[in-house]
């Protein structure tokens, strides 16, 4: 391994893959102070004003003059919107044909939809009904659930809004179908709803919006309607009781790779995270569409400086449209709200080396491989269409992956460089390291070590291929990391758009 990496013959800044002293040589110049590893040097002279290239793309401009050799970071980087000229369908690559018809082991259900697992859930309509939803659901302990090995669970998915919000518009729209997607969700055998009664996010409107029907394993209550908090839990008990059962009937049998459909995330990034484990994802996702299988990639303010990457690969000019303007209401949705896009990356990003959004975008959208994006969608909407798609989202992993498992998600991939403890239910999540050194530090959390690419010389082909052979393993009951510790109880975050009241 070099003491560098240039991603592009144009750029004017390569990566450190060390740390470097001053005086240290690389390529034709010397450098000026100390560099982090994974830090940029300039590799010729930029002046005030100048553009810097990684990727063969912006990722910022010099707010100072920058000398060959220099450390170019936040001290003399700045960011500016982006002005981008777009254009669509002119990249259009499908993957290469599979080599065979891939399988899993899930569990299908009556309506066609194939699940990953097989859990009970409890969703609250609105905060004032957690309590009574985690009481539930803690009532079911190993020793009972072990007489029903079908069921993975009872899981109370509890939040803090559904009231004191407005009765129409995006954020009551998007809890609802929050709502709609986990009551529907092919991970869960049985659902149980619990409501106060008096809130705004009236359970008996999503029941009859969504055409939902009560029955053995589809339930609902209000804590109002039933007198009192005790005699809900002892009732949502009795119910849980009466659907274990039922839901252990369900049984593993083979299903075709096309059912699957995994949420593409990133979480905690460093410099390598768009060249080892985002690209290596990516291939992943490639595989998953040549198999006719669904890769979902969100978090609009991370594409942001990227998004013209990905209108190039729009089946069509709507598709295309669809994503700009979501870039266009998160410009304004962070102006209003006296914010700036470049208020992502994080602190623990830029210490990864990342230093602009431009920058963490241009290797987040590595996580969607190279095939055509097919559809996109709004926060938490139902996902119809299969390939490579893109769904609105903030960049806060739980609310993100909450709208990406509403969706129809049956699976989560989660790269990170400086480490994350994250896991979700009923979709597990599996995490892969983009650096060798956190891998060693967090093994118990990491599931795939993409630092390989970097230290070992595995192609990215492989790593790729080594985290679609797990997809297949995960979705046929193997437990991820994050699941084997339990993870998932309390990262169901819906997004709470708009004013509370």
């Amino acid at each position: 391994m070099t003491d560098i990496i240039r991603l592009n013959a144009s750029d004017n800044v390569v990566t450190a893959t060390r740390a470097l002293e001053t005086g240290t040589q690389i390529e034709n110049v010397t450098t000026t102070g100390l560099i982090p590893s994974g830090h940029k040097i300039a590799t010729t002279s930029i002046p005030k004003g100048g553009e810097i290239r990684k990727y063969a793309q912006l990722i910022g401009y010099a707010s100072t003059d920058i000398a060959p050799g220099d450390h170019v970071h936040t001290q003399n980087v700045e960011f500016r919107n982006t002005d981008q000229d777009y254009e669509f369908s002119t990249d259009l690559r499908t993957a290469p044909p599979a080599q065979s018809q891939d399988t899993f082991m899930g569990y299908r259900r009556d309506n066609g939809r194939v699940g990953t697992r097989n859990y009970i859930a409890v969703v609250t309509s609105v905060n004032c009904s957690a309590t009574a939803a985690r009481r539930i659901a803690d009532a079911f302990g190993p020793e009972e659930l072990s007489q029903y090995p079908n069921v993975d669970g009872v899981v109370a998915f509890v939040h803090g809004t559904g009231c004191g919000m407005a009765g129409s518009g995006d954020g009551f729209e998007a809890l609802q179908r929050v709502m709609w997607g986990y009551a529907r969700h092919p991970n869960h055998a049985g659902v149980l709803m619990v409501g106060l009664g008096c809130e705004m996010n009236q359970i008996d409107w999503l029941l009859e919006a969504y055409g939902l029907k009560q029955g053995p394993l589809f339930q609902a209550m209000n804590i109002q309607n039933v007198a009192g908090l005790q005699r809900t839990i002892d009732m949502g008990v009795e119910k849980i009781r009466a659907m274990l059962p039922i839901a252990n009937e369900a049984t593993r049998t083979p299903c075709p790779a096309s059912e699957l459909m995994v949420a593409l995330q990133c979480g905690g990034s460093d410099a390598w995270s768009g060249i080892t484990a985002n690209p290596a994802l990516g291939y992943a996702c490639d595989l998953l569409t040549a198999q006719g299988g669904t890769g979902v990639l969100a978090e609009t303010p991370e594409i942001y400086g990227a998004e013209h990457l990905l209108t190039r690969r729009a089946i069509n000019t709507e598709v295309g449209e669809k994503l700009i303007g979501l870039i266009r209401w998160w410009e304004d949705y962070t102006a209003r709200n006296l914010g700036s896009m470049d208020n992502n990356p994080s602190p623990g990003n830029k210490k990864g080396g990342l230093t602009t959004i431009l920058e963490k975008s241009l290797g987040a959208a590595a996580k969607g491989g190279t095939t055509p994006l097919t559809g996109v969608y709004k926060y938490a909407e139902p996902v119809t269409a299969k390939g490579f798609t893109f769904m609105d989202s903030p960049g806060y992993d739980p609310a993100s992956v909450t709208g990406q498992i509403a969706g129809g998600c049956n699976l989560v991939c989660f790269t990170t460089g400086r480490g994350s403890a994250f896991g979700s239910k009923p979709a597990p999540t599996i995490k892969v390291a983009t650096n060798s050194e956190m891998y060693a530090r967090m093994t118990d959390d990491m599931d795939v070590n993409a630092g390989d690419i970097l230290r070992s010389g595995v192609s990215v082909e492989e790593k790729g291929r080594e985290i679609y052979d797990l997809f297949l393993r995960v979705a046929s009951g193997e437990a991820s990391k994050s699941e084997a510790q339990g993870l998932g109880d309390y990262e169901f975050v819906p997004w709470q758009i708009g004013a509370v009241m």
